[in-house]
């Protein structure tokens, strides 16, 4: 006589949880990683407008015209920015440098970055469609 399947078998049960888990748990990794490259990113910035600052404090004849301080940062962050290919990032540089600089005086970079979600572009720039990044480094000049 064959033997009467189980009246409650749990076959499949698994995969099932399985299934209705994956989403969330792709979700929460792939979030926890685009979250850590705009924290990078963040420091990036950040020590690009520190260069920045940094390249046009220090004593030279004559001073660094501020075109040149705008290649320093943007070759930081051509260097060490998380993105895709080169020529994908999107920056501003707003070097503020008094008239007359003399030894003493305060120089005030900014460097404004657009961060695009790099992982889950689809489904975080459709609700937030990207977020500024801005750094402002003061120092004052040798």
């Amino acid at each position: 006589m064959k033997t009467l399947a189980k009246k409650n078998s749990q076959k499949g049960a698994t995969a099932v949880e399985f299934a209705l888990i994956l989403p969330f748990l792709l979700i929460l990794v792939f979030g926890i990683i685009e979250f850590g490259c705009f924290l990078f990113d963040k420091a990036v910035i950040t020590n690009a407008s520190r260069e920045g600052a940094r390249a046009a404090c220090v004593y030279q004849e004559p001073r660094m015209p501020l075109a040149e301080i705008k290649n320093v940062v943007n070759g930081y962050l051509g260097d060490n920015l998380i993105s895709f290919g080169p020529g994908s990032h999107k920056s501003s540089t707003d070097p503020v440098v008094p008239d007359s600089v003399v030894s003493g005086d305060y120089l005030k970079v900014t460097v404004s970055y657009h961060y695009d979600f790099l992982l889950l572009p689809a489904f975080i720039g459709s609700l937030v469609g990207g977020t500024n990044i801005v750094a402002e480094t003061s120092m004052r000049v040798e």
